[in-house]
């Protein structure tokens, strides 16, 4: 029955905006969880720095080992920070797509007819091209132009080249800014509280195998997030 109503009459208007509200905050709920994964994850990321900083600065002997850890924690933060504003940017540009459809079945049900709309079209267009979106917004485009707010189908993913552009390689001024940040008034406390180089020299392997499978799990976790 309900395919051949499909058939034969347009779409309820209501049921329409329903699915698209639905499917608007499903992408927003999404985008919450990567976020918080994201904070979670710099927020570790911030720890791991600190232990290494602390590791060089008990133990000299793993002071190059050290330094080296830290700046490359440093510059996983700045992925994981740069990937976090990207998708509050998205976030809030999904909002503003749903305050814009519910305008247009507003002017819809007063007017009786509904204009398309190119403002919702480029933004529909930008956010359907992000992999952590592509799927349900597909849907959502695909509900638009049945309602006739959008008249054109969206775009293929964004290659990952062009959504990390310029993650691959942080210029090492960044590095140092983040590393100043991180570590600032750390450096002395840890001198002040030496411990036995024995003890460091101990440790040092375990963290060092500890701290290698924790960068590892973190690429993986950023890498789920873009897939």
């Amino acid at each position: 029955m309900e395919s051949l109503k499909a058939v034969f009459f347009k779409p309820d208007p209501a049921t329409q905006m329903r699915k698209c509200n639905q499917l608007i905050r499903s992408n927003v709920r999404k985008l919450d969880r990567d976020i918080a994964n994201l904070k979670n994850a710099e927020s570790k990321t911030k720890q791991y720095i600190l232990a290494a900083n602390k590791r060089g600065q008990r133990n000299p002997s793993q002071a190059k080992s050290a330094a080296y850890e830290t700046r490359t924690f440093a510059r996983e933060l700045i992925r994981i920070r740069k990937q976090s504003a990207r998708l509050a940017t998205s976030k809030a540009q999904l909002q503003s797509v749903q305050m814009q459809v519910q305008e247009a079945f507003g002017v819809r049900k007063i007017e009786g007819s509904i204009k398309t709309s190119t403002g919702i079209m480029k933004d529909v267009n930008t956010l359907v091209r992000l992999p952590e979106l592509t799927g349900t917004m597909r849907e959502l485009s695909q509900e638009l132009v049945k309602a006739g707010i959008i008249q054109e189908m969206v775009e293929d993913t964004l290659p990952d080249s062009e959504l990390m552009e310029g993650e691959d390689e942080e210029a090492e001024a960044e590095v140092d800014k983040v590393l100043g940040e991180i570590l600032q008034g750390k450096l002395g406390k840890v001198e002040a509280g030496n411990v036995p180089d024995t003890l460091g020299e101990e440790t040092a392997p375990i963290e060092e195998d500890n701290e290698e499978e924790t960068l590892n799990e973190m690429r993986g976790r950023l890498q789920a997030l873009k897939s």
